[in-house]
């Protein structure tokens, strides 16, 4: 019996010591082979720049998107400078970071974004659509605006090195709109 406990002890301690170190493989439940989670996400390593419109006016943008904590989260950085226009005569300088980890439980991955206004936005994606090439993030939760809000943003992957990326936003109660839309290349 104290042989079957300390065996016990030792799985415990080898499983958590390889989950904390990253050394355990990723897998999708119900599976028993190993599978790379990331995989439908590689394609947005590096780093990006573009173009786009909207509400806020045209603007000019970088991302650079990175696996971060021994690859078990995706870190993606974003700034865009709004070209000046009507009451806004400066411009516009937006930034927003955030990280998509993977969520076990629900098989979905899960991507919080924090903007410099001082929104938080919790967004869920079930992965890429049946082309592949569709990442739709629907909120869940949106920090620091009034309650009812909904957003949804997604990304295209349009060839081998470029994406688009548009971002919808409603007000309580009323339909999804394009609020930003936008192309981004490779850089490195």
């Amino acid at each position: 019996m104290r042989i079957a406990k300390t065996a016990i002890i030792v799985l415990f301690v080898i499983s958590s010591f390889a989950t904390y170190t990253g050394a355990a493989p990723q897998t999708s439940a119900g599976q028993g082979q190993a599978q790379d989670i990331w995989k439908p996400f590689r394609f947005f390593e590096g780093r990006w720049e573009g173009k786009g419109e909207g509400k806020p006016g045209i603007s000019h943008g970088k991302q650079t998107w990175e696996f971060i904590l021994r690859g078990r989260y995706l870190q993606v950085r974003n700034e865009a400078r709004f070209e000046p226009q009507g009451p806004n005569s400066a411009g516009e300088v937006h930034e927003d970071f955030g990280i998509i980890s993977y969520d076990k439980n629900r098989q979905k991955y899960v991507f919080r974004q924090f903007h410099v206004e001082g929104f938080v936005n919790q967004y869920v994606s079930d992965g890429p659509g049946a082309d592949g090439k569709a990442f739709v993030f629907v909120s869940e939760a949106i920090e620091n605006i009034p309650a009812g809000f909904s957003a949804r943003l997604t990304y295209r992957i349009l060839d081998d090195s470029s994406f688009e990326q548009t971002f919808d936003l409603a007000p309580p109660g009323q339909e999804l709109t394009c609020y930003s839309k936008g192309v981004m290349k490779r850089v490195k």
